[in-house]
């Protein structure tokens, strides 16, 4: 199968003139595509059909991809299977009847008020060290919509405790900076002064706020594996991923009138296209309001 990717990238690369960055980050989403049809032993270009194609768009949406990220990928495979059907590779085009990534959207997963209740109480206030740090986890994700990479990499001079923010790295080095809730960083506090010192015994002066029993940094796998715990102790059915608890803190604050500018300044997303996709909690809202407010509703 990577053959017909060589000759796409060549295609890119010879005849389109595209950009060094750009065939990379094409030939990048066309392994992912190639190694999630290997998976679901699928070894050949032609046997895809539309279904499995939205499939794997949702596998990437559950796995936490952006969906700015998710619509590269589906340009990436649009024209793949465009220059597959023109040189006759493939008997057709899956991807023919499948909408513009500028018209297409995914709506996040996102949690209900109560759901994210029930996880910021999983991990008891006064237990362990761990159950402490994952608790101070659980509730600054959802605090501050941070992404889970952007969690990980946070440090604990990245905190200013006098103005109730924190100073965030988000994608291409960006620095923002992003309100905390008083409760939220007493919970901090909390664990930088009983939880943390006994994490960090191995390596005292280690500069992360969040790391494990051996004194490390925490990867995202861990991040993810702390997120799902807290959402099967609650007893939520739904499908988590990483970027749940960021999904929801966006939808929440739409829902309760937050403004769309100060959200994507918040969340970090370079084109405000990205922040619109939280409209959709709006929705249940308006049918409230028409239905109290119109004669007929």
């Amino acid at each position: 199968m990577d053959t017909f990717i060589r000759y796409f990238i060549q295609h890119l690369t010879v005849e389109r003139g595209l950009s060094k960055n750009t065939v990379k980050a094409y030939a990048g989403d066309l392994l992912a595509l190639a190694e999630f049809l290997q998976d679901n032993q699928i070894d050949s270009w032609r046997k895809p059909d539309r279904d499995t194609l939205l499939d794997f768009l949702d596998f990437l949406r559950n796995n936490g991809m952006e969906t700015s990220s998710i619509a590269r990928h589906l340009t990436a495979v649009k024209m793949f299977y465009r220059y597959l059907a023109a040189e006759n590779l493939v008997d057709s085009d899956p991807t023919a009847l499948m909408d513009s990534p500028k018209l297409w959207r995914i709506l996040p997963d996102y949690l209900t008020v109560d759901e994210v209740s029930a996880m910021l109480n999983v991990f008891p206030r006064n237990g362990d060290a761990l159950e402490l740090r994952n608790r101070t986890i659980i509730n600054l994700l959802y605090a501050t919509g941070l992404r889970v990479s952007e969690l990980t990499s946070l440090k604990v001079a990245d905190i200013s405790f006098e103005t109730a923010v924190i100073r965030v790295k988000g994608k291409g080095e960006k620095e923002r900076i992003v309100p905390v809730a008083q409760r939220v960083l007493k919970l901090i506090q909390k664990y930088l002064l009983t939880a943390r010192p006994e994490l960090t015994s191995l390596v005292p002066l280690v500069p992360y706020l969040f790391v494990s029993h051996h004194s490390r940094k925490l990867n995202r796998e861990r991040i993810w594996g702390i997120i799902k715990e807290a959402a099967f102790r609650a007893g939520i059915a739904k499908n988590i991923h990483p970027h749940t608890l960021r999904h929801s803190f966006a939808s929440h604050l739409l829902a309760n009138g937050a403004d769309l500018r100060a959200i994507q300044e918040m969340l970090g997303h370079a084109d405000i296209a990205t922040t619109e996709i939280y409209t959709h909690v709006d929705r249940d809202k308006l049918a409230v309001i028409h239905h109290k407010f119109h004669p007929r509703g």
